[in-house]
């Protein structure tokens, strides 16, 4: 398989190579595309291909492997990019490798369902849902704790998930999959981010695990990691005021 760790921008290429739509057909670029994900192979082994998509730049598919990891190839698999795609226009440079990715992040968490997260909603109307990677051990975690009876207020619903920054192995991720166990894991959580000292069980079928791969999968570096409904992550605290400018929402 081959190893996606050095990443390096392919812009000026971007820039010399013209970014025209094929002009193949749809229905060619597709089957070229799904020709392009059976023959794929490093070293004579194929390679763990979850999805290829067509790209504006002429000839180059994008390849998204199981792992989270995606690069550009060439119709017949000879040829990769490993880097972030731009688009060049009279708006200046638009980041596409980017764009993709927000897509990816938006199509993996509609597939976690909201009994698998700790959400806090608030009781006025919905106004946005962002969904935050979080580690109870984290100190910058729970100070965007502390935001989140002001996001309510705005309308803005937290879908907790679980990162355990320190790895499955750790003490965070013990208490994380006690949150997850819990018969109120909101009561659980807001405990758990205040350090106080509970005796729940970790031991039932929790998916903390689970989320933490999806994490890795997703970008997910350290924590808080809040990704906004337009699949944008956003990592670190934030206060809630500049989150609600940053969701299009006037605070009050």
């Amino acid at each position: 398989m081959i190893a996606l760790t050095h990443r390096f921008a392919v812009s000026v290429l971007a820039l010399t190579v013209p970014l025209a739509v094929a002009l193949l057909p749809a229905t060619a670029l597709a089957d070229e595309a799904a020709r392009l994900a059976e023959r794929l192979q490093v070293g004579g082994q194929p390679m763990p291909v979850k999805s290829v998509r067509e790209t504006s730049l002429e000839g180059f598919f994008q390849v998204h492997l199981e792992t989270g990891e995606s690069f550009y190839s060439d119709a017949e698999g000879k040829h990769f990019l490993v880097g972030d795609l731009y688009r060049n226009d009279e708006q200046g440079l638009t980041n596409l490798t980017e764009q993709s990715r927000n897509t990816e992040r938006m199509e993996r968490l509609v597939e976690v369902p909201e009994s698998e997260r700790v959400v806090f909603r608030g009781t006025g109307e919905s106004q946005a849902e962002i969904v935050v990677f979080t580690d109870t051990t984290c100190p910058y975690c729970r100070q965007f704790h502390e935001e989140v009876p002001s996001l309510n207020e705005m309308g803005i619903e937290v879908h907790y998930l679980a990162f355990p920054r320190a790895g499955l192995d750790s003490q965070g991720a013990r208490l994380l999959e006690q949150v997850w166990c819990a018969d109120s894991p909101s009561d659980a959580m807001d405990a758990a981010k205040r350090e106080e000292t509970f005796s729940g069980s970790a031991d039932c079928d929790n998916p903390v695990e689970e989320q933490y791969h999806l994490g890795m999968m997703l970008g997910v570096q350290g924590t808080p990691a809040i990704v906004l409904p337009d699949g944008r992550l956003v990592p670190g605290y934030v206060p809630a005021e500049r989150l609600a400018g940053m969701l299009g929402l006037a605070s009050e």
